[in-house]
């Protein structure tokens, strides 16, 4: 049997250039919007106080655009659709279109066609784009990333073996640096330990954590220091573990939406399994929403439709605030779902797809109410 691809007509190269235009003046009039009282005014300010040139200016503005885009893409589609359709049918055009036979598929089939195309570059952007401009940016800035964190060892039981704390890191090298050996012998209340280690410096390879320039205390029972040496070099982990404590380390001084999808999933992998349960669940609730995100493309793309779809004396103010209403709903409600997911009050898959689920209802009471 030979497949065929559907006809391309006039019509849908007429829809599809519509819906275009509208939905890339929305974008452009929303990346205006949320990047002029505050992004541009801070950059401006710091480029008149000297502190880089007019041109770098330029460049660290352009580098926010992946971050603004990631959210204009659903919302420039709603809106695009809305106001086309809206046009449309106060122009008779859509009616015109129902007369000669063609049902409410059809007539949407192109815009289904540039919302999957917004999809996929929502999801490049989210996936690749924001975490390259969040590189270009630090580099531009010369930011180091340092942080203060812990890592602890732990054996089979959970017991911990070892607790290393990181008081500042750039990339690989360390800096005061303290940790605490834990004995063998388990209380109620506490960990008793046996040694405590303070390095100066220290460096983290791939395999092993080399510490330099080590004083350490050795613990007695009753929890008193008993004796005080001097180590040119201490080696605290090795193998997996120290390749481990890097990655865990890196990924907590950056902000979820600069790494991407698949170094993402490895840092939940991670946080799953040194039993961080709270981290884990917002980094994984987090990692889905780079696949459900884009999809509210194609969703908010087809609600724009029906919202769009009215007759030709009806308001369309009422489309256009049930419109606004839902884009504010979806981003003001997203961090609330973080926080359920991270409490472990819902799982991440459902906070993670409660907006697909949503606006699909929605789709649904709308197409029933439109009786199309």
């Amino acid at each position: 049997m030979k497949l065929s691809l559907p006809k391309i007509t006039i019509y849908d190269w007429y829809m599809f250039r519509q819906v275009a235009m509208a939905s890339l003046v929305a974008m452009l009039l929303f990346t205006i919007v949320w990047i002029a009282p505050e992004i541009l005014l801070n950059t401006l300010k710091e480029a008149l106080a000297g502190e880089y040139s007019m041109k770098t200016a330029a460049v660290l503005l352009f580098y926010e655009l992946p971050k603004i885009l990631d959210k204009a893409f659903p919302v420039s589609l709603l809106l695009g659709t809305i106001f086309t359709f809206d046009k449309m049918s106060k122009d008779s055009e859509i009616t015109i279109f129902r007369a000669v036979g063609m049902s409410f598929p059809r007539i949407i089939a192109p815009v289904i066609v540039l919302s999957v195309i917004f999809t996929g570059l929502c999801f490049y952007t989210g996936d690749k784009g924001i975490a390259m401009a969040a590189n270009k940016t630090r580099a531009i800035y010369g930011s180091v990333l340092t942080t203060q964190y812990i890592y602890t060892k732990k054996d089979d039981t959970g017991h911990p073996l070892m607790a290393i704390i990181v008081s500042k890191s750039y990339e690989r090298k360390l800096r005061g640096v303290i940790v605490l050996d834990f004995s063998a012998q388990v209380y109620k209340d506490v960990h008793q330990l046996t040694n405590i280690y303070s390095a100066k410096r220290g460096y983290a390879h791939d395999d092993k954590w080399v510490l330099k320039d080590v004083s350490n205390y050795k613990i007695s029972p009753d929890g008193i220091y008993f004796d005080i040496k001097h180590l040119d070099k201490l080696e605290v982990l090795n193998g997996k573990d120290a390749e481990n404590a890097y990655t865990l380390m890196t990924y907590s001084t950056m902000k979820e939406r600069d790494i991407t999808n698949a170094n993402l999933k490895k840092y939940a992998d991670l946080l799953k399994h040194e039993s961080a349960t709270e981290e884990y669940n917002y980094i994984l609730n987090k990692y889905l929403q780079r696949f459900t995100h884009p999809l509210v493309c194609i969703l908010l793309a087809i609600l724009g439709c029906l919202l769009g779809f009215s007759k030709p004396r009806e308001q369309r103010l009422i489309g256009f605030t049930i419109a606004i209403g839902c884009i504010f709903l979806y981003y003001i409600t997203l961090p609330f779902f973080d926080l359920l997911a991270e409490k472990e009050i819902l799982s991440p898959y459902i906070t993670s797809t409660f907006p697909i689920i949503a606006f699909s209802i929605a789709i649904y009471g709308f197409y029933k109410i439109r009786d199309l």
